[in-house]
Protein backbone atom coordinates (compact mmCIF):
# COMPACT_ATOMS: atom_id res chain seq x y z
CA UNK A 1 0.00 0.00 0.00
CA UNK A 2 1.34 3.44 -0.60
CA UNK A 3 1.61 6.14 1.74
CA UNK A 4 0.91 9.62 1.71
CA UNK A 5 3.81 10.20 2.82
CA UNK A 6 5.95 8.43 -0.05
CA UNK A 7 4.33 10.84 -2.27
CA UNK A 8 5.43 14.35 -3.95
CA UNK A 9 2.61 17.03 -3.71
CA UNK A 10 2.52 16.88 -7.49
CA UNK A 11 2.06 13.13 -7.74
CA UNK A 12 -0.27 13.14 -4.68
CA UNK A 13 -2.79 15.60 -7.09
CA UNK A 14 -2.33 13.47 -9.98
CA UNK A 15 -3.71 10.57 -7.48
CA UNK A 16 -6.38 12.46 -6.59
CA UNK A 17 -7.21 14.06 -9.55
CA UNK A 18 -7.18 10.08 -10.53
CA UNK A 19 -9.94 9.13 -8.32
CA UNK A 20 -11.87 12.06 -8.96
CA UNK A 21 -12.42 10.98 -12.90
CA UNK A 22 -13.02 7.31 -11.43
CA UNK A 23 -16.24 8.83 -9.64
CA UNK A 24 -14.72 7.86 -6.07
CA UNK A 25 -16.78 10.96 -4.08
CA UNK A 26 -15.73 10.13 -0.46
CA UNK A 27 -11.98 8.20 0.57
CA UNK A 28 -12.89 7.25 4.17
CA UNK A 29 -15.70 6.51 6.36
CA UNK A 30 -16.34 9.14 8.89
CA UNK A 31 -16.21 6.00 11.95
CA UNK A 32 -13.37 2.86 11.34
CA UNK A 33 -15.52 0.05 10.37
CA UNK A 34 -14.16 -3.71 10.60
CA UNK A 35 -15.30 -5.44 7.34
CA UNK A 36 -13.64 -8.71 8.41
CA UNK A 37 -16.07 -8.97 11.34
CA UNK A 38 -18.52 -7.77 9.59
CA UNK A 39 -18.47 -10.46 6.95
CA UNK A 40 -18.71 -13.26 9.93
CA UNK A 41 -21.38 -11.61 11.81
CA UNK A 42 -23.61 -11.75 8.13
CA UNK A 43 -22.48 -15.62 7.61
CA UNK A 44 -23.44 -16.75 10.97
CA UNK A 45 -26.85 -15.12 11.00
CA UNK A 46 -27.53 -16.38 7.52
CA UNK A 47 -26.56 -20.33 8.54
CA UNK A 48 -29.59 -20.38 10.48
CA UNK A 49 -32.16 -19.51 7.81
CA UNK A 50 -30.01 -21.78 5.69
CA UNK A 51 -30.10 -24.37 7.65
CA UNK A 52 -34.63 -24.12 7.95
CA UNK A 53 -34.77 -23.80 4.55
CA UNK A 54 -33.38 -27.03 3.90
CA UNK A 55 -35.37 -28.56 6.31
CA UNK A 56 -38.67 -27.59 5.06
CA UNK A 57 -40.20 -29.13 2.00
CA UNK A 58 -40.42 -27.32 -1.18
CA UNK A 59 -44.04 -27.06 -2.44
CA UNK A 60 -44.83 -28.79 -5.89
CA UNK A 61 -45.98 -25.33 -7.35
CA UNK A 62 -42.38 -23.90 -6.70
CA UNK A 63 -40.47 -26.87 -7.85
CA UNK A 64 -37.76 -26.25 -9.81
CA UNK A 65 -38.12 -28.11 -13.19
CA UNK A 66 -35.71 -30.35 -15.09
CA UNK A 67 -33.00 -28.71 -17.08
CA UNK A 68 -34.36 -29.05 -20.65
CA UNK A 69 -32.15 -31.14 -23.12
CA UNK A 70 -30.60 -29.28 -26.29
CA UNK A 71 -33.31 -30.62 -28.24
CA UNK A 72 -36.16 -29.51 -26.14
CA UNK A 73 -34.78 -25.71 -25.79
CA UNK A 74 -36.92 -23.09 -27.69
CA UNK A 75 -35.35 -21.35 -30.74
CA UNK A 76 -33.67 -18.10 -30.39
CA UNK A 77 -36.74 -16.46 -31.78
CA UNK A 78 -38.82 -17.87 -29.32
CA UNK A 79 -36.68 -17.29 -26.83
CA UNK A 80 -36.67 -13.57 -27.77
CA UNK A 81 -40.07 -13.39 -27.69
CA UNK A 82 -40.11 -14.83 -24.44
CA UNK A 83 -37.65 -13.08 -22.32
CA UNK A 84 -36.98 -9.19 -21.14
CA UNK A 85 -38.08 -6.78 -23.44
CA UNK A 86 -35.22 -4.20 -24.88
CA UNK A 87 -34.05 -1.24 -24.00
CA UNK A 88 -35.67 2.08 -25.58
CA UNK A 89 -33.96 2.40 -29.01
CA UNK A 90 -31.96 5.45 -28.83
CA UNK A 91 -34.05 7.18 -32.07
CA UNK A 92 -37.16 5.76 -30.20
CA UNK A 93 -35.84 7.84 -27.35
CA UNK A 94 -34.93 11.16 -28.79
CA UNK A 95 -38.73 11.39 -30.16
CA UNK A 96 -40.40 10.30 -27.04
CA UNK A 97 -38.06 13.06 -25.21
CA UNK A 98 -39.23 15.55 -28.19
CA UNK A 99 -42.58 14.81 -27.58
CA UNK A 100 -42.91 15.11 -23.61
CA UNK A 101 -40.55 18.42 -23.59
CA UNK A 102 -42.96 20.43 -26.44
CA UNK A 103 -45.77 18.98 -24.55
CA UNK A 104 -44.72 21.23 -21.49
CA UNK A 105 -46.32 24.17 -21.48
CA UNK A 106 -44.88 25.99 -18.63
CA UNK A 107 -40.72 25.56 -16.79
CA UNK A 108 -42.97 23.34 -14.23
CA UNK A 109 -44.71 21.10 -16.13
CA UNK A 110 -41.24 20.37 -18.44
CA UNK A 111 -39.11 19.80 -14.63
CA UNK A 112 -42.01 16.87 -14.07
CA UNK A 113 -41.87 15.92 -17.40
CA UNK A 114 -38.08 15.65 -17.52
CA UNK A 115 -38.18 13.51 -13.74
CA UNK A 116 -40.90 11.06 -15.04
CA UNK A 117 -39.08 10.67 -18.48
CA UNK A 118 -37.27 7.24 -18.61
CA UNK A 119 -35.30 7.09 -21.97
CA UNK A 120 -32.11 8.05 -20.96
CA UNK A 121 -29.75 5.61 -19.41
CA UNK A 122 -28.20 8.19 -17.81
CA UNK A 123 -31.04 9.03 -15.25
CA UNK A 124 -30.56 5.53 -13.87
CA UNK A 125 -26.86 6.04 -12.47
CA UNK A 126 -27.58 9.50 -11.48
CA UNK A 127 -28.95 10.51 -7.89
CA UNK A 128 -30.84 14.00 -8.95
CA UNK A 129 -32.90 15.09 -12.06
CA UNK A 130 -30.48 19.28 -12.30
CA UNK A 131 -33.26 21.49 -14.03
CA UNK A 132 -33.01 25.30 -14.05
CA UNK A 133 -32.95 27.52 -10.75
CA UNK A 134 -32.97 30.63 -10.27
CA UNK A 135 -35.48 33.45 -12.00
CA UNK A 136 -36.66 32.64 -15.20
CA UNK A 137 -38.40 36.44 -15.74
CA UNK A 138 -34.72 38.06 -15.37
CA UNK A 139 -33.38 37.68 -19.20
CA UNK A 140 -30.47 36.25 -18.00
CA UNK A 141 -29.22 32.08 -18.13
CA UNK A 142 -25.78 30.69 -17.55
CA UNK A 143 -25.85 27.61 -19.04
CA UNK A 144 -23.32 24.52 -18.02
CA UNK A 145 -22.46 21.49 -19.37
CA UNK A 146 -23.51 18.55 -16.92
CA UNK A 147 -23.95 17.89 -13.02
CA UNK A 148 -20.73 17.18 -11.67
CA UNK A 149 -20.79 15.27 -8.41
CA UNK A 150 -21.40 17.40 -6.02
CA UNK A 151 -24.76 19.08 -8.48
CA UNK A 152 -25.83 15.41 -7.80
CA UNK A 153 -25.31 15.00 -4.19
CA UNK A 154 -27.03 18.61 -3.50
CA UNK A 155 -29.56 18.20 -6.48
CA UNK A 156 -28.98 21.69 -7.51
CA UNK A 157 -26.64 23.22 -10.61
CA UNK A 158 -22.84 24.33 -9.70
CA UNK A 159 -22.50 23.17 -5.72
CA UNK A 160 -19.64 22.47 -3.65
CA UNK A 161 -16.23 24.29 -4.78
CA UNK A 162 -16.98 25.13 -8.42
CA UNK A 163 -20.62 26.95 -7.12
CA UNK A 164 -18.73 28.58 -4.52
CA UNK A 165 -16.32 30.09 -6.63
CA UNK A 166 -19.20 30.62 -9.29
CA UNK A 167 -20.94 33.06 -7.24
CA UNK A 168 -18.34 35.36 -6.65
CA UNK A 169 -17.42 35.34 -10.62
CA UNK A 170 -21.42 36.55 -10.61
CA UNK A 171 -20.96 39.06 -7.67
CA UNK A 172 -17.66 40.46 -9.50
CA UNK A 173 -19.82 41.65 -12.29
CA UNK A 174 -22.94 42.69 -9.78
CA UNK A 175 -25.20 39.50 -10.05
CA UNK A 176 -26.52 36.92 -7.46
CA UNK A 177 -27.50 32.81 -8.36
CA UNK A 178 -30.80 33.98 -7.53
CA UNK A 179 -30.82 36.64 -10.33
CA UNK A 180 -30.09 34.74 -13.29
CA UNK A 181 -31.49 31.18 -14.38
CA UNK A 182 -28.64 28.75 -14.23
CA UNK A 183 -29.26 24.81 -15.65
CA UNK A 184 -27.22 22.25 -17.23
CA UNK A 185 -27.38 21.02 -20.91
CA UNK A 186 -27.48 17.61 -19.78
CA UNK A 187 -29.81 16.75 -16.81
CA UNK A 188 -28.27 13.70 -15.16
CA UNK A 189 -24.67 13.24 -14.01
CA UNK A 190 -22.31 10.62 -16.03
CA UNK A 191 -21.47 7.96 -14.52
CA UNK A 192 -17.57 9.12 -12.64
CA UNK A 193 -18.12 12.27 -14.58
CA UNK A 194 -17.03 10.69 -18.16
CA UNK A 195 -18.27 12.73 -21.58
CA UNK A 196 -21.76 12.00 -22.36
CA UNK A 197 -21.88 9.76 -25.52
CA UNK A 198 -23.60 11.27 -28.89
CA UNK A 199 -27.03 9.38 -27.92
CA UNK A 200 -27.32 10.67 -24.72
CA UNK A 201 -26.80 14.50 -25.98
CA UNK A 202 -29.41 13.81 -28.66
CA UNK A 203 -31.57 12.81 -26.14
CA UNK A 204 -31.00 15.45 -23.75
CA UNK A 205 -30.95 18.05 -26.26
CA UNK A 206 -35.16 18.24 -26.42
CA UNK A 207 -34.82 19.27 -22.55
CA UNK A 208 -32.65 22.18 -22.82
CA UNK A 209 -33.51 23.41 -25.57
CA UNK A 210 -37.35 23.81 -24.54
CA UNK A 211 -35.73 25.01 -20.78
CA UNK A 212 -34.76 28.41 -23.09
CA UNK A 213 -37.44 28.18 -25.55
CA UNK A 214 -39.68 28.62 -22.20
CA UNK A 215 -37.65 31.16 -20.75
CA UNK A 216 -36.87 33.55 -23.75
CA UNK A 217 -33.64 35.03 -22.11
CA UNK A 218 -32.33 37.78 -23.73
CA UNK A 219 -28.74 36.87 -23.59
CA UNK A 220 -27.06 33.47 -22.63
CA UNK A 221 -23.04 32.80 -21.15
CA UNK A 222 -22.53 29.35 -21.91
CA UNK A 223 -19.62 27.65 -19.19
CA UNK A 224 -17.52 24.40 -20.08
CA UNK A 225 -16.30 23.27 -23.48
CA UNK A 226 -19.03 20.91 -23.87
CA UNK A 227 -21.62 23.71 -23.20
CA UNK A 228 -20.29 25.78 -26.10
CA UNK A 229 -19.56 22.92 -29.05
CA UNK A 230 -23.13 22.22 -28.09
CA UNK A 231 -24.74 25.26 -29.24
CA UNK A 232 -22.02 27.04 -31.52
CA UNK A 233 -21.72 23.59 -33.25
CA UNK A 234 -17.71 23.81 -33.51
CA UNK A 235 -15.03 21.65 -31.96
CA UNK A 236 -12.91 24.16 -31.16
CA UNK A 237 -11.54 23.62 -27.93
CA UNK A 238 -13.09 26.46 -24.95
CA UNK A 239 -9.89 28.68 -25.23
CA UNK A 240 -11.07 29.20 -29.64
CA UNK A 241 -14.53 29.28 -28.61
CA UNK A 242 -14.78 31.85 -26.11
CA UNK A 243 -14.87 35.36 -25.58
CA UNK A 244 -16.88 36.19 -29.04
CA UNK A 245 -20.38 36.87 -29.36
CA UNK A 246 -22.10 34.10 -31.29
CA UNK A 247 -26.04 34.25 -31.75
CA UNK A 248 -27.84 30.58 -31.16
CA UNK A 249 -31.37 29.79 -32.75
CA UNK A 250 -34.02 27.53 -30.59
CA UNK A 251 -37.12 26.99 -31.63
CA UNK A 252 -38.28 30.57 -33.09
CA UNK A 253 -35.79 32.69 -30.60
CA UNK A 254 -32.46 34.10 -32.23
CA UNK A 255 -30.06 34.99 -28.52
CA UNK A 256 -26.72 36.83 -28.47
CA UNK A 257 -24.52 34.19 -26.77
CA UNK A 258 -20.79 34.25 -25.03
CA UNK A 259 -18.65 31.15 -24.26
CA UNK A 260 -16.43 31.16 -21.11
CA UNK A 261 -14.21 28.94 -19.06
CA UNK A 262 -16.00 26.55 -16.63
CA UNK A 263 -15.51 27.36 -12.66
CA UNK A 264 -13.55 24.03 -12.82
CA UNK A 265 -11.45 24.66 -15.70
CA UNK A 266 -10.27 27.74 -13.25
CA UNK A 267 -10.19 25.55 -9.80
CA UNK A 268 -7.60 23.47 -12.27
CA UNK A 269 -5.66 26.05 -13.93
CA UNK A 270 -6.41 29.43 -11.81
CA UNK A 271 -3.72 30.92 -14.64
CA UNK A 272 -7.22 31.02 -16.60
CA UNK A 273 -9.06 33.61 -14.58
CA UNK A 274 -7.89 36.67 -16.26
CA UNK A 275 -9.55 35.19 -19.42
CA UNK A 276 -12.94 34.17 -17.49
CA UNK A 277 -12.70 37.96 -16.24
CA UNK A 278 -12.65 39.66 -19.84
CA UNK A 279 -15.69 36.91 -20.74
CA UNK A 280 -17.32 38.29 -17.68
CA UNK A 281 -16.59 42.51 -18.42
CA UNK A 282 -17.93 41.64 -21.98
CA UNK A 283 -20.89 39.51 -20.54
CA UNK A 284 -21.53 42.15 -17.89
CA UNK A 285 -21.46 44.97 -20.85
CA UNK A 286 -24.18 43.51 -22.87
CA UNK A 287 -25.86 43.34 -19.84
CA UNK A 288 -26.07 47.01 -19.40
CA UNK A 289 -26.69 47.67 -22.89
CA UNK A 290 -29.85 46.07 -22.79
CA UNK A 291 -30.81 47.15 -19.70
CA UNK A 292 -30.66 43.51 -17.95
CA UNK A 293 -28.67 44.90 -15.53
CA UNK A 294 -28.36 48.23 -13.67
CA UNK A 295 -24.79 51.03 -13.90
Amino acid sequence: MISAQDLSPAELAALLHFHADAGVEWLLEEEAIDRFAEFEAMKAARRPAAQAQQERPVPAERQVPPRPTAAARPAPAERAASGPQPAIPDGEAVQQARFVAEAARSLGELKTAIEGFNGCNLKHSARSTIFADGDAASGIMVIGSAPSAEDDREGTPFSGKSGQLFDKMLAAIGLTRSAILLTQVIPWRPPGNRPASQAEVDICRPFIERQIALAEPKVILLLGNFSARFFFGENDTIHGLRGRWKEIAVAEHTIPAIASLHPQDLLTAPVNKRLAWNDLLAFQAKLKSLSLLRN
